[in-house]
Parts: C-alpha cells; sequence; structure tokens
C-alpha cells in the first residue's frame, strides 16, 4: 500500500563520517510520530554513493528492523552496474524491505534498450517489488516514457520515481502504463502538482524537515483539494527551494543538525553546508514553521 509522502531519509553520520545508528533511529520515530507514510532507505538522499556493500545492507536492516512493519520501508538498491543492483535488492529482500527503489545507471549512459533489460533482469532475479527511479540530472541518464511502459508489464515492477519535474511527462506515463501503476514524484517543487493531476505521491527530501505539512499536504493533493494543498505548499515552497541552494543531502543535513536531530556529518566527497547560504535555510525553516524565528 505504498502511497502520500515517502521521505528519502537521510543517512546520518558522525563528524568521522562513521554511520549514527543512535540518531537513525531517532529520525525514524520521528517520522513515525509525524505522519510519514513510507521510507526510504539508503537512496541518493542517503548518500548511498558513498556506502560500501556492507554498510549499505546494515542501514537497510536496521531501519527494517526498528520500524517494525508500522510503516513500509523502501530501500535503495539501484546501482551502475546491473550485477551490483542484483546483489543489493537481494540484500534489501532478506532484510524484509517492503519494496525497492533502483535508480537509473548513473554514468553509463545506456540505451534505452540497456535500460529495459538492466531493470528487467534485476526484476527477474529477485522477486521483490520494485519502483524505477529517473533522475536524469543527477544520471545524466533518461528513461523515457515508452521505456516506463514497456517495463510497467514486468509484474514486480510497480511503479516509478520520476524526479524530472516535468508534469507533461508524467501525464504521458499514467496514459500509455496500466492503471495500477504506482506514480511518485521525486520534485519537490513540482510534487503538488504532480498529485493534482492524478500522481500517488512524493518520495520527498522536504520531508525529512517537515514531515507533519508533506503528509498534510500530500492527502490534500491526493483527494483534490487544491485550495488546502496550494495554502500548505505555500508555507513549503521555500524550504523546497533552499533544500537544494547545494547539492543534496548538504543543505537537509545541515537543517536536521540545526533541529537537534543529529550531527553535521557528511561524507566526502560533499561537505557541511557552507555558512554563506545557511540563513536561506533557516529563513524557509521559520517561513514554514518548523522552526522559531
Amino acid at each position: 500500500m505504498l502511497g502520500g509522502s515517502l521521505v528519502a531519509l537521510v543517512t546520518p553520520m558522525q563528524e568521522t563520517g562513521e554511520i549514527d545508528r543512535e540518531h537513525l533511529e531517532k529520525l525514524v520515530d520521528f517520522h513515525l510520530e509525524n505522519g510519514t507514510d513510507g521510507i526510504v532507505v539508503a537512496g541518493t538522499t542517503g548518500e548511498s554513493a558513498t556506502l560500501d556493500m556492507q554498510e549499505h545492507c546494515e542501514v537497510i536492516q536496521c531501519v527494517v528492523d526498528y520500524v517494525k512493519r508500522r510503516i513500509p520501508v523502501i530501500a535503495g538498491t539501484g546501482a551502475n552496474s546491473t550485477t551490483e543492483a542484483i546483489e543489493l535488492t537481494t540484500c534489501a529482500q532478506k532484510a524484509g524491505a517492503d519494496a525497492c527503489l533502483l535508480v537509473t545507471p548513473y554514468y553509463n549512459k545506456p540505451t534505452q534498450e540497456g535500460l529495459y533489460r538492466h531493470h528487467r533482469k534485476i526484476a527477474e532475479t529477485v522477486a521483490i517489488p520494485q519502483l524505477l527511479y529517473n533522475v536524469p540530472g543527477r544520471t545524466a541518464c533518461d528513461m523515457l516514457p515508452e521505456t516506463v511502459a514497456r517495463l510497467s508489464a514486468i509484474e514486480n515492477i510497480i511503479g516509478i520515481k520520476e524526479a524530472t519535474g516535468d508534469l507533461g511527462r508524467a501525464r504521458r506515463i499514467a496514459k500509455i502504463c496500466p492503471p495500477e501503476f504506482k506514480l511518485f514524484s521525486g520534485d519537490d517543487a513540482t510534487g503538488m502538482a504532480f498529485m493534482l493531476q492524478g500522481g500517488h505521491g512524493v518520495i520527498s527530501v522536504t520531508n525529512n524537515v517537515a514531515p507533519k505539512l508533506m503528509h498534510a499536504l500530500c492527502v490534500a493533493a491526493i483527494n483534490g483539494q487544491r485550495a488546502v494543498a496550494e495554502q500548505i505548499n505555500a508555507r513549503l515552497d521555500p524550504l523546497h527551494q533552499a533544500l537544494f541552494v547545494e547539492s543534496n543531502p548538504i543543505p537537509v543535513k545541515w537543517a536536521l543538525h540545526r533541529l537537534g536531530m543529529m550531527t553535521t556529518g557528511t561524507r566526502l566527497p560533499l561537505t557541511v553546508l557552507e555558512e554563506k547560504n545557511r540563513d536561506i535555510l533557516i529563513k524557509a525553516m521559520v517561513h514554514a514553521g518548523v522552526l522559531e524565528a
């Protein structure tokens, strides 16, 4: 039952770069208490690119064990190697994740046929439900709607996180895929409009900082309550923008640190948010009501 406000969860780290399990559990509690509908762990926002295989599996297992089936857990298991993606997806299945999120292979620049075969191979090898993830701004690889439609015919490929911010493309995918195929926005700035036109939810960076508001926004937008959704989104829009003032997840990790939820720890090549950008983020947090002026 995937839908609504899903958080693209950060991976808390110590200042030394080691994974901070204590604060990871604290963040899970925060989302359980504030209405988040599902957790995406070890995705882009979770710094999956700098987690080794063992760490990646351990973070997934930690969240699955701590959530205890209270809400769905979706594990990020994409890779630019099909073999590695299969290994990570198998790990997530063994851990008890509800589904996996598989980003298009980055850097390799596969053809559309290569994308189809990559995702088909993973789906045929590991039976767990799988969401495609298209974010060409980060991967230099764009999965076209026609390829999504081909993959939607595979039983355990159940949806897509579409992060282009192109609402016309989202409508095209909805038109040519089965009605039960799940459509998630991966772009907070256009997420409200995406849901108002029939999307099933948002896999959100903003949700890390403002889970209660994001849940309310998703409920309103999915139910077609445009005026309510627009009112909530007006509070969130500066935050949608400020959380990308530097590369994700640099700003959101600093925002959570500012809220007392974790340290500022990131892993190189990412760094702590530059001081010149902190006021922008603080003003957006105050506007959203998640931080006092």
